[in-house]
């Protein structure tokens, strides 16, 4: 059974957990409809080490998580507050 861990509810089964989508850029308001589609839908299915965001399904609990897509181990999570305190501009 692999294990993820929550950071509100600590180490579940990975199957409570739903994956959402790379952490990205937010485009800019202005930006045309083709840019807001492929921000929404287009991910870079990039290889090697990428943050992600996730969702535990059970208690709705969104967190991000370093995630290597060569070997699928799980580096670490964080929440977002957490994320983006660490990722300040």
């Amino acid at each position: 059974m692999k294990i993820m861990n929550c950071p509100l509810n600590g180490p579940r089964n990975i199957q409570e957990f739903v994956w959402i989508g790379d952490v990205k850029r937010t485009p800019d308001p202005s930006c045309t409809d083709r840019e807001w589609t492929d921000y929404l839908f287009i991910e870079d299915n990039l290889a090697g080490e990428v943050d992600e965001w996730w969702v535990h399904a059970p208690s709705n609990n969104w967190f991000i998580a370093r995630r290597n897509r060569l070997t699928d181990e799980i580096l670490w999570t964080k929440s977002p507050a957490e994320y983006f305190a660490d990722h300040a501009p």
